[in-house]
């Protein structure tokens, strides 16, 4: 009796360079082509940035004093791509980073009503020292592990209505009413005829068809599509909202007179140290958490994830990350971290930290050519997060629905993140709900210690506002 032939085993490509090697570019089933789109892709995503950060940060502080937009501009372009650029080489993920939009709006909104930019900015520094921190010790590790799949699965599907919301708004196609009910309509009125809400509608579905075909470079096709058409009608009708005015010019030496701009001698007669306290908790949760969740949702989107939602060098993404905190602080940007978008580069079949190194590199070119940043409308790379985040909503298929233990709190999660424009919030009623409703319902001994301890610190997270004024915070 002859025995079978065993079948050939399939022998992984071999690279073909050593940028290839060190990226793992083949190793990963992409190209050098395909990494540069991506990272061209997630650069234009996320150009936005530099743009909006220093609308956000330019609220006046405890002092009546502002940040400079343009050192803002420049420092926020200057901190994304040098932290970028760090995260792609060490860690060799697609991940880009960005300063924080719940961040910056925390610090503007709540924290320099009671210290100036300059100590707020110290404090984003401390918040980093503190993720760090956590992170070479393995404690953010620890906590990641605790956190059930299910539950790290709802998380990349809340990321991805997020990011559709995101680009939703971003494109006019839906508003705020200012009414109770509803708080939020589509377009003007019910009407979505402005040219900047067409112009998005139009690249969406040329992107979805491009993307139904399987067509490679589909959302770089839909968006360079879109700004073509946008640039032709500004330029026959000169329409208001396309950002296509270069009157400015578009290349000039980038102001950074805010690197180092921090005072850390917080001056006590005017903000308590209860009140510092808080605001470097809620600085670390908002940190901690929401890029805990982006990185997730972006891993289990590149496939780099295995069953428990790890993913390679882990450990040092995280440290990376709390670095991030430390040079946006110290730059006065906010704190630079994982950003969402980095999905638009993923969908675009980015899989490694080469096309990382791609969009840090067009963010530092970005401070001398920070007009240039306006030349895809917004409207436009909106269409690109709605179709991401349509193909991240594909993740909760692998969810089990039916046991209500798991059904409530991935519930909670997906929907809190876009209704609350937070990352962190839908974690938060995700991890709380999930303990709660496992404890109650004889499921204790399931639920990880830390997971109780984080459970707490959310709580705690919510609940900081009356806490705040408890104590006499401002």
């Amino acid at each position: 009796m002859t025995t079978a032939p065993a079948p050939a085993q399939t022998q992984p490509a071999e690279p073909k360079n050593a940028l290839d090697r060190f990226f793992e570019i083949t190793k990963r089933g992409s190209t050098i082509g395909t990494e540069i789109r991506g990272g061209l892709v997630t650069f234009v995503t996320m150009a936005y940035i530099v743009i909006l950060n220093p609308i956000i940060l330019s609220t006046p502080d405890v002092a009546g004093e502002m940040l400079p937009g343009p050192a803002v501009a420049a420092a926020t372009a200057l901190t994304a791509g040098v932290m970028t650029v760090l995260f792609g080489v060490i860690t060799r993920l697609p991940f880009a980073f960005a300063a924080g939009l719940g961040i910056n709006a925390f610090l503007a909104f709540s924290v320099v009503g009671s210290v100036t930019w300059a100590e707020a900015m110290a404090l984003v520094m401390i918040n980093g020292v503190v993720i760090v921190l956590l992170a070479a010790t393995g404690l953010r590790k620890m906590i990641f592990d605790a956190v059930p799949v299910q539950l790290k699965l709802a998380i990349t599907v809340g990321i991805g209505l997020f990011i559709a919301f995101i680009g939703f708004v971003n494109a006019g196609f839906v508003t705020a009413t200012g009414n109770a009910s509803p708080p939020v309509d589509l377009g003007v009125g019910g009407s979505v005829a402005s040219v900047p809400t067409l112009l998005f509608v139009i690249t969406l579905l040329l992107g979805g068809v491009l993307i139904a075909l399987r067509i490679k470079g589909a959302i770089l096709i839909a968006l360079v599509g879109g700004t073509v058409i946008g640039a032709l009608i500004n330029l026959i009708w000169k329409v208001e909202g396309l950002g296509f005015d270069f009157s400015g010019g578009i290349v000039g030496l980038p102001d950074l007179s805010l690197i180092g701009a921090v005072d850390f001698s917080f001056d006590f007669a005017k903000v308590s140290f209860v009140a510092l306290v808080m605001f470097v908790f809620t600085l670390v949760f908002s940190n901690f958490f929401d890029a805990m969740g982006t990185m997730t949702g972006l891993a289990k989107e590149a496939d780099l994830a295995d069953a428990k939602g790890d993913f390679p060098r882990i450990k040092s993404a995280l440290v990376v990350e709390g670095v991030g905190a430390i040079v946006g602080g110290g730059t006065s940007s906010s704190s630079a971290t994982v950003f969402v978008e980095s999905g638009a580069g993923i969908g675009e079949g980015a899989r490694t930290g080469f096309a990382t190194v791609i969009t840090g590199g067009l963010f530092l070119l970005a401070m001398f050519f920070t007009p240039l940043t306006a030349l895809v409308p917004g409207a436009i790379a909106g269409a690109a997060l709605v179709l991401v985040g349509a193909m991240m909503l594909s993740q909760i298929k692998n969810i089990d629905f039916s046991d209500f233990r798991v059904l409530l709190p991935v519930f909670l999660t997906i929907t809190v993140m876009p209704m609350t424009y937070s990352i962190a919030n839908g974690i938060g009623a995700g991890f709380v709900s999930w303990i709660v409703v496992h404890a109650l319902s004889g499921k204790a001994k399931t639920i990880h210690p830390l997971l109780w301890i984080v459970g707490i610190g959310f709580v705690l997270f919510f609940a900081r506002g009356p806490i705040e004024a408890a104590f006499g915070v401002a």
